[in-house]
């Protein structure tokens, strides 16, 4: 399956669950002095967000083709060094305004990767945010009890600020997040270490791939 195919079978899934489609934003942002260039799915809907604006649907997908070489997300250090950060990327997303919320969203995203692209369940793992103390965010316990529905408990990984909160800026939107990870080592790898021990360690064979972003 290539990219064009996986882009493809994302916008049927969640056109068939109710979202409207709609095009990528030009990677050039106009009207927009915070930002030089699109560097993620939620810029153009920005003003959404902060409250400027009324939603236009109450759910959205899109594909956004995403340029990271400045400001907060600047991933030009790493290119050729790893196997996953590239300056220009597609970034899948759907989108809830003030429709459904964290059940739905992590159904939605176990239903398309394991029966849609068909990725064996057993190599699939989940984070969730732990909580801070310090500034009394608690720990987000609607996730973890939305993903037992699909994942034994071992396989739900707590994680902290800079991985699993998520912040529009210094100010403005933010929440909890949940990533899924994919262990794509070999059967004898998996045995020695497992899974768990290597996400979000930097190893490009357990990576993440999916953020669900909770505001």
């Amino acid at each position: 399956m290539n990219a064009s195919e996986i882009r493809q079978k994302f916008l049927n899934f969640f056109e068939n669950k109710g979202h409207t489609l709609v095009p990528s934003a030009p990677i050039v942002l106009r009207n927009d002095p915070t930002l030089m260039f699109t560097n993620a799915g939620m810029n153009q809907f920005k003003d959404i967000f902060l409250g400027n604006q009324p939603a236009p649907h109450p759910r959205i997908a899109n594909t956004q083709k995403c340029l990271r070489v400045s400001g907060k997300h600047n991933d030009l250090e790493e290119v050729g060094y790893d196997t996953y950060h590239h300056t220009m990327f597609e970034m899948l997303g759907n989108w809830s305004f003030g429709d459904y919320f964290k059940s739905e969203a992590i159904d939605w995203a176990w239903e398309f990767l394991t029966e849609n692209l068909k990725l064996d369940p057993e190599n699939l793992y989940a984070t969730v945010f732990e909580g801070s103390e310090e500034e009394g965010i608690s720990f987000d316990e609607e996730a973890y009890t939305c993903w037992l529905r699909h994942l034994p408990a071992e396989k739900i990984i707590r994680g902290g600020r800079k991985d699993n909160f998520w912040e529009m800026g210094d100010t403005g939107p933010c929440g909890p997040c949940s990533e899924i990870h994919i262990d794509l080592r070999t059967e004898k790898e998996r045995k020695e270490v497992p899974g768990k021990l290597l996400v979000n360690t930097g190893d490009p064979r357990v990576i993440e791939i999916w953020n669900l972003v909770f505001i």
